[in-house]
């Protein structure tokens, strides 16, 4: 209902989705503070990982679900940036709150920007692992 407490211009409700976003950036801004090389990297939220092709497929069922991955640069096209993939389902699924949640999707993005940087993951922030 909208009122005093909730004008035209404030969304009534957030969804997962950008509550989700929100998290990512919130880490990628802490990492981009120590590496600020990062603003040349696309960070993106994707659902769920897209499944394997039909010949590769048997084995995707053996491998744990990705929460998140890299795309190296100029793969997509020529000058296109490096990506760094984190998939909003498989996290919230293994996640009981929203804290749990900042924790798990700063892990994920530290891990793959150590990756795609050639670094460990305590390299790129040094309270990596820690609660």
């Amino acid at each position: 209902m909208r009122g005093p407490v909730a004008p035209p211009q404030v969304p009534l409700s957030v969804s997962r989705a950008e509550v989700f976003g929100d998290l990512v950036r919130d880490s990628v801004e802490r990492l981009e503070r120590r590496w600020p090389q990062l603003s040349e990297v696309d960070f993106l939220v994707l659902d769920v990982p897209r499944a394997p092709s039909a010949e590769g497929a048997e084995d995707w069922t053996d491998e744990p679900v990705p929460l998140g991955g890299v795309i190296a640069s100029g793969s997509t096209g020529e000058g296109s940036p490096a990506r760094v993939v984190v998939y909003r389902r498989p996290v919230e699924i293994r996640t009981k709150s929203r804290d749990e949640r900042a924790m798990l999707v700063h892990e994920i993005v530290v891990e793959q920007v150590a990756e795609l940087l050639g670094l460990a993951p305590e390299s790129v922030d040094p309270r990596y692992g820690q609660d």
